[in-house]
């Protein structure tokens, strides 16, 4: 694979791990990384830290906390 697809590869990672591309692109993508032990670390590394996000952000915000921070936007300043 040459650096023009691994840039291509790094720079899709995230539509790829959110499942946001093509088929065609998906497949594509997935090629590479079979291919290419570079991109497919790097693949690994980031579905690792977004399965991390995902386990730990499951918590529900308090409807108290929520509540304050939609009035703190309603506030906000729209010439700022």
């Amino acid at each position: 694979m040459d650096h023009g697809d691994c840039s291509e590869t790094l720079h899709e990672l995230y539509h790829f791990l959110d499942g946001e591309l093509t088929d065609e692109k998906r497949v594509a993508i997935q090629e590479h990384l079979e291919a290419c032990p570079p991109c497919f670390e790097a693949f690994d590394f980031e579905a690792e830290i977004k399965q991390y996000i995902a386990q730990k952000c499951r918590d529900r915000v308090p409807e108290s906390l929520r509540s304050r921070i939609a009035d703190a936007i309603d506030h906000v300043d729209p010439g700022r």
